[in-house]
């Protein structure tokens, strides 16, 4: 009879401390809006964009980069080669637009000068013995070979002289603009050449896009690699956000910009801060094409959740509790 009183003595105790800690114990926030979900961070795969060996590769496993940091070089050798030919083949195509540009040189115009009065005296010559060569004619002194001969070195003086002035003239005039244009054209495209062999060279390092760490190291010196391949992957701290889900009857109370506390198990009463930077319009789950009143509030939406003070506790994948006060747009609290 005593062990029953006892028993029952025992289980009105406990029934009236758990009443007490349901009157004076802490009550869960019921402005709060408690949600559940998985830290996510951006990875990005580094390449080459050119093909080449692999000269070092200066980041391993682990470890931290920041932005701009190179990560892996090439042998930039062939590039830088490219380069210099690029270089050499705009100075002899600049030398030779300033050549046409500038026209003939002086001496060039003084020679063709002399060419002209050279083939004058030529002209008065062949015209002297032409005159002479007619008058014996009409007396019937030289035979007609002898007069035939005379007028065509005439004809011929002529056309030589008519040759010389068109090429002084020429050469006074410079160069044609269709030849100044091609070679303005030429031009250009050397210089361009030259930019995408910079631009070649400058491939042949691998610099980090955002700090981060290093996850995978998939090359090592030595490799021949083609463009694209992947030499290491490094997972970027910013941006760190927290992949969330909330049910359908709490949808209407949150907004994008609304603030959130992240907490995690390492650190339960150290949460991070941060806001909802994104709402799916859609529901991830659908139980049913079409939904009763009962299952339509299963549904849950996915939800982006920004964590400003990243440190290097967050890690891809780890599992995170989000609070939310249970605030409306234009309400601050």
């Amino acid at each position: 009879m005593n062990r029953k009183l006892l028993i029952v003595a025992l289980v009105l105790a406990g029934a009236a401390l758990a009443y007490g800690a349901w009157i004076f114990g802490p009550r869960p926030d019921a402005s709060a809006i408690t949600l559940y979900g998985n830290i996510d961070i951006r990875e990005v795969n580094l390449g080459f964009r050119v093909s080449g060996r692999i000269l070092e590769v200066l980041k391993d496993e682990g470890d931290s980069v920041k932005a701009g940091d190179i990560v892996a070089r090439l042998d930039a050798e062939p590039y830088r080669r490219q380069v210099d030919q690029a270089k050499a083949q705009i100075a002899s195509l600049a030398a030779r637009l300033k050549m046409l540009e500038s026209g003939y040189r002086r001496e060039d115009i003084e020679t063709a000068q002399a060419a002209v009065r050279e083939r004058e005296a030529t002209l008065d010559n062949a015209e002297i013995n032409f005159q002479r060569q007619q008058e014996l004619m009409s007396k019937r002194v030289v035979s007609q070979q002898d007069f035939d001969n005379a007028n065509q070195a005439l004809k011929e003086a002529k056309a030589r002289l008519n040759s010389a002035r068109a090429q002084l003239e020429m050469q006074k005039a410079g160069y044609r603009p269709e030849e100044i244009d091609q070679a303005r054209a030429e031009l250009a495209r050397a210089e361009a050449s030259l930019a995408t062999a910079q631009i070649s060279l400058e491939d042949t390092e691998i610099r980090a896009p955002s700090s981060g760490v290093v996850m995978t190291r998939a090359l090592e010196p030595g490799a021949i690699v083609q463009p694209g391949a992947t030499v290491v992957s490094v997972s970027l701290s910013d941006p760190v956000w927290a992949r969330v889900y909330v049910n359908e009857p709490e949808l209407g109370l949150i907004y994008p910009g609304m603030p959130a506390e992240v907490y995690t198990d390492a650190r339960p009463d150290k949460p991070y801060s941060g806001q909802i930077g994104f709402i799916s319009p859609r529901a991830e789950f659908t139980p049913k094409s079409v939904e009763t009143k009962e299952l339509r509030t299963s549904l849950v939406y996915r939800l982006r959740v920004i964590i400003s003070n990243v440190d290097s506790g967050l890690r891809q994948g780890m599992p995170v509790t989000v609070k939310l006060k249970r605030t409306t747009p234009g309400k601050k609290s």
